[in-house]
This record gives C-alpha cells, structure tokens and sequence, in this order.
C-alpha cells in the first residue's frame, strides 16, 4: 500500500499509512478529490467496506474500476430513510445492491432462530447493522431515493433466493427474490463477467430492460415465445408453494441446468409474470482470475472503522490467500454447486507466489500464512478431461457413492505450490485451514502430499469434515462412508506417528440433518464414545435458500430420487440430536437420558464401557426409610 497524498493520510497501523484516496469514495468528499461531479455505479453493501478479495463488494468495485467505470460505496446505509442512498448523489448507470458475504438471515438469527449478538461484518462485530431481508429492503429505499435508474442484485443472498425458495425464518415458500425486490436484473454465481458486460451495454445506451440475454443473470417479463423452444420450464411458484412433490421437482430441474456449457434457459412463471434465468456464466480462466486478484486492493477495512475497534472479519482472511474457486464435492447442505458451481478455477503459482510476497510486508505479518485453500483447498483443477468440454455430468456426483473413473485424482500442482510458497523468504509456515477433502486425498494413489501436509501444514490440529457415519444420513447428505473417513484417519496418526508429531483431527459434525433420526444420532455418540472424542462445537443442519438438503428438509423428499426422507423438525427432537453428540457434557444429561429412553437404548445408559451416561442418581427422599441409611451423603 502507498501514500497518493501526505495530505491525505488519516490512518497508521504499524508503518502503514493508507490515503483515503487507495480506497473506493464512500462521501462526497472522496469523490470531489478525485474530481468527479457523478458515479457511474452505485454499490450499496450490507457488509462494512472492506477493501480485500475475500469481500464480494471489493471485487465487484475493483472489477468495475479497472474498466474504467466511476464508483462509489454505501456500506451499511441507515435503511429507515433515504438519508444514507442520496449521500453520493444520482449514479449515471445503475444502483448494484448486495446484502454481504452471508444472507441477511442466516447473518441475523442462529439456526434456533435467536438473534445472533454479533456480526464479524460489522464496525466492532457490533450486530443490527443491516436489515433483515436487506435485498429487498435496500431496492425499495434505493428505488425511493433515485426514480428510474437501474438496479442491480447480486452477491450469495440474491443468488441463493432466484427462484422459489423454501424460507426457514417464515416457514414458507417465497417468491424470487427478484420480483420482491422489482430490481431490474439479478446477478448470480460469481458476477464478474456478468457485472463487466451489463456495465458496457448500459454506458452504450442500452435499457436495461432490453439486457436479457447475458449468461449468469436473471430477469422477469411477461413474454417468453422467444425462448421457449430452448429452455425448461419449472413447475411455478404457486405450484411449489402449494405441493411439496412438484417443489422438489423443481429443485432437481434447477440443478440439472446449473452448469455453463450444458445448462439451459430456465423459467418459472410467478403468476402473469416469468422468472427467467439464463444459462450459468462460463467461469474465469487462469489468466482472467489472476487478473481479478491482481487489482488494487488496500487488503483491510476502510480507516472509518479503526476508532470502532476495526471489522472482525478481516482477522480470518488478512493472511490468507485464496487458490481456487468452485467445488465438484457436490454435498447437498452446501450452496456451492448452486452459486460458484461444479468447475473448479484456480489461479496460477506465479500470481499467488506474488501475493504471498506482498504479504511479507506488511507490518503486521508474523511470518505464518494461515491457509492457502478456497472452498475445497486440495481441488487445483476440473474433475476431468470430459468437463472441461462437456460440463459436468448431468445426475452423477464425481466423488459420490464413489470416485469416478474419469476424476482426475493427483495433488502435484497443489504440492508444488505450497513447497514454493515455503521457500520464500520471510514466510515462516504456510497452514492450510479451509476445507481438506479426505476422500480425494485418500484415494490418491501417491502419499507425498499426505506426508508433506502432516510435516509442514497443519498447525497442531487438522479440521475435516465426515458431518456423520451412519449411511442413512451420509447418502442424503452425498458424503463419504464411514469406512473411507476410517481410512483416512489410521493413516493420518500413523504418518504422525512415524514424523514424531503429535498432531489431531478435528472432525466437523453435524446433527439434525434430514434422513438423521434418535437412532442415528445415537449411532454417531457411539463413534464418538469409541473413539474417545468429544466435540466441543456441533452444527445443527441449518436449512439455507439453494441446498438439496434445504428441500429435503422442506418437503420430505430427497429431490434426486424422490424418495421420502425422515426429517427431525421440532425442536425437541433437535435439541436431542444435538446432545447427544456432545453426552460427555454434564448439561445435556437429562436431554440424552431422555433420547435412549425414547429409542429403546436404555442399555447405553449403566456404568460399562460401552455405555454413554450413568444412570440417574438416587434421591434419599424416594426410598423406604430403612433403605436410606445406605445412600451416601
């Protein structure tokens, strides 16, 4: 980072002084330095204004920059009048709306529906920063304020909520979040193509109701003649509001079409109007990635911030270098497939070796990069050769039940990157800490990325993520068996064992997800009990917008197969599951008690090995008096 202006400085941290002018304008002020009398576009954010790749307004901002677009950031706006939208005055082109890195909701309110008490987003991680629903709510200030301009919805909240969607908080299914919103165009997956091409039509005078045809974006008309020979047509929403199967139906037919080489046109008509979604953008290449993460990011939060103790968020990912992008996994509890999909991209050894370099610094830096991943850290590259020309493969999974023939299984690429990333002078060590995926790991044929990550790449501790073993939940769930997870830990201890480091698994787990009943959760305590381990956090499944496992929870059916799934919903039974997991914990001994009573598993509750919890203790008070002279005080 460097100083434009002395003049300008008004933050230091360590040696850095950053000038307002490194940042994007977030006043009136920002904007007369740089001497422009109006925006192009206007970002309006959910999240605080952080400056760094890990944020989808940064890069969206930077992408918009580079071509040469004027922009202007409102993070956070007061959305109780328009104050906060006029400050930076009537954008030239379009109004872009995001609600953050998380959707509103699930930002808001724990899976039991609780408001959360913080938010790493926020100024000081201090929580009610933005509104509920914040999309929606943001259109209709932003619609308030400037009248006839266009607007633009994108980043996960919007892309996870284009078609009805099954609504956790309201029990309900809504509308596309487009037509509630009645913004002009929706933006999903990773929108910097999209973003680039909706920006130069608009600068040549095009209407934005007349941009229909851009892959990776949505729109709503009332006419589809045009398309409907090349598209598939949903089942609509009044029909998935009202029946659960054709829901389902509709969830498996939007995820046969979310691939950009072999995805069609897909419509889902709401009342008169239809929802039309275009084929998925194809994804940045090598170069075009690079060059995304090669702008000119300041890597922190805007100075605003500091007197407020700065934006929690940045401590995750301020030393962390993000690798790839997209994820052929395909876990149905994860919103991947349907927002960054099934190819994986990743950027070249020389743009992140230069990253890494940059790094070293700053003043801050200790020496330890602490992950060099993306959403599934040792994928590099497409599953396949067959991917890379025909898309990935409409109803087949590419690691489940098990690998597939095609997948291209070899972690050479990634070894040799993390190696060169060692040697470079001032790094310390080079962790990895986002998402290992055990089961392409062991299944590569050669061990050396296995012996290279125990000696060199975890910090003590290595998460993983099985989430179950009974083979019930795992087949909803498109996970591994137990049997693979099994394998990958023997040999992880053994290589500890044989490098003389004590290091540990900490496996990720998760309760309550749909096809998990008392007797499942229970199978899972046993495997805890046996080997030994008692977690000290448990996940209870969290039905988000944009999961199969989301409509699994919904409707009872697993949309793949159509087959009936049991799903534990009250919150009973949930609280159970949950307990279970963790039955070492003296707090959830009625609550386990409680669940073997109801499964018929008394014999898990004594005093022998195999038993979870010891049996409720005595009270001196319910015996016959000549008996109560042998209970102990």
């Amino acid at each position: 980072m460097h100083i434009k202006n002395v003049a300008l400085c008004i933050y230091q941290k360590g040696s850095v002084c950053m000038a307002i002018n490194d940042f994007l304008p977030i006043s009136r002020e920002d904007m007369e330095r740089r001497g422009w009398d109006q925006l192009d576009f206007l970002y309006i954010s959910g999240d605080a204004y952080v400056d760094h790749p890990s944020f989808g307004h940064a890069i969206i901002t930077r992408v918009l920059e580079k071509e040469g677009y004027k922009v202007g950031i409102i993070a956070q706006p007061n959305w109780r009048n328009i104050d906060d939208f006029i400050k930076l005055g009537k954008p030239r082109l379009g109004i872009l709306i995001s609600s953050g890195n998380l959707d509103s909701m699930v930002n808001h309110y724990t899976v039991n529906k609780k408001p959360r008490s913080d938010d790493a987003y926020s100024p000081g991680g201090k929580a009610g920063n933005r509104p509920d629903r914040a999309v929606i709510v943001y259109c209709n200030r932003a619609r308030e304020a400037f009248k006839n301009v266009p607007i633009i919805i994108g980043g996960i909240e919007a892309s996870l909520r284009r078609f009805a969607h099954y609504d956790y908080w309201e029990n309900k299914v809504r509308r596309s979040i487009l037509i509630d919103s009645r913004a002009h165009l929706l933006v999903y997956g990773m929108g910097e193509k999209q973003i680039v091409s909706i920006a130069n039509a608009l600068n040549n005078g095009k209407d934005i109701n007349c941009i229909t045809d851009i892959q990776g974006t949505a729109y709503v008309t009332q006419d589809i003649e045009a398309i409907k020979e090349k598209s598939v047509l949903l089942p609509s929403y009044e029909e998935v509001r009202d029946h659960k199967k054709k829901y389902a139906q509709a969830c498996k037919m939007q995820y046969d079409e979310q691939d950009p080489i072999r995805g069609k046109i897909v419509i889902q008509p709401h009342g008169d109007l239809y929802l039309v979604q275009n084929a998925p953008m194809m994804p940045l290449n090598r170069k075009e990635l690079d060059a995304v993460y090669s702008l000119t990011y300041q890597r922190t939060y805007h100075p605003i911030y500091e007197e407020q103790g700065g934006v929690p968020a940045i401590k995750e990912v301020q030393f962390s270098i993000t690798s790839s992008r997209g994820c052929y996994g395909a876990c149905t509890f994860c919103a991947l497939t349907f927002h960054q999909g099934r190819t994986v991209q990743s950027r070249s050894k020389a743009s992140i070796m230069n990253e890494a370099r940059n790094m070293t610094w700053h003043p801050d830096f200790k020496g330890y990069i602490h992950d060099v991943g993306g959403p599934t850290a040792n994928f590099r590259n497409e599953a396949c050769e067959k991917q890379i020309k025909y898309g990935a493969c409409k109803g087949k999974q590419c690691l489940y039940p098990h690998p597939c023939k095609n997948l291209n299984i070899s972690h050479d690429d990634y070894l040799d990157l993390l190696k060169e990333l060692r040697n470079i002078e001032g790094i310390k060590k080079v962790f990895i800490r986002s998402g290992i995926r055990y089961d392409y790991l062991i299944y590569d044929r050669s061990d050396e990325f296995f012996w290279e990550l125990c000696q060199h790449h975890v910090s003590g501790q290595l998460k993983v993520a099985p989430e179950h073993v009974s083979p019930k939940v795992l087949k909803r769930m498109g996970k591994p068996s137990k049997k693979v997870y099994q394998k990958f830990v023997n040999k992880f201890y053994q290589i500890n064992k044989k490098i003389g480091k004590e290091q540990y698994l900490v496996p990720y787990l998760m309760s309550s997800h749909p096809g998990s009943s008392l007797k499942e959760a229970i199978e899972l305590a046993e495997y805890l009990r046996d080997i030994g381990y008692n977690p000290e956090q448990v996940q209870d499944f969290y039905p988000t917008p944009g999961t199969l496992a989301t409509c699994m929870f919904y409707t009872g059916l697993d949309p793949r197969t159509m087959e009936k799934v049991y799903v534990p919903r009250s919150p009973k039974e949930k609280a159970m599951q949950r307990a279970l997991l963790q039955f070492k914990n003296p707090t959830n001994y009625e609550l386990v008690y409680e669940a073997l009573v109801k499964a018929g598993r008394k014999d898990l509750i004594g005093f022998g090995p195999k038993c979870l919890i010891r049996p409720r203790k005595l009270k001196k008070e319910s015996l016959p008096k000549s008996k109560r002279k042998h209970i102990k005080k």
